[in-house]
C-alpha cells in the first residue's frame, strides 16, 4: 500500500483504555507477555518478537531479565495510529 491509501486513525488514551473494560484485564493485562500481546494484536508470537527486533514497536516494550514484556495501552496506541 502507498502512503496516499493510508489513513491515520490517531485514538485516544481514553478510546485505548476504555476498550478494555475491568473484565478483560485477567486476559489483557496493563503489563503484556509476549503471548498475551501477540493474542491481542492477533498475530503470532514469531511476528511480535520479528516487529521488536526489527524496531517497529519501540516505546511499547521493556526487556525484564530474559523476558519482553509490552505496556499495553502503549502497544495499542503505537499499532492503531503508526502501523507497524
Amino acid at each position: 500500500f502507498s502512503m496516499k491509501y493510508r489513513t491515520a486513525l490517531k485514538l485516544t488514551r481514553d478510546e485505548v483504555q476504555s476498550s478494555f473494560p475491568e473484565g478483560t484485564s485477567a486476559e489483557f493485562p496493563a503489563i503484556l507477555s509476549v503471548d498475551q500481546a501477540a493474542r491481542l494484536l492477533q498475530v503470532s508470537k514469531s511476528t511480535v518478537y520479528q516487529w521488536h527486533s526489527q524496531n517497529r514497536l519501540t516505546g511499547c516494550a521493556q526487556r525484564v531479565g530474559k523476558h519482553l514484556r509490552f505496556f499495553r495501552d502503549r502497544l495499542v496506541m503505537h499499532v492503531m495510529n503508526k502501523g507497524v
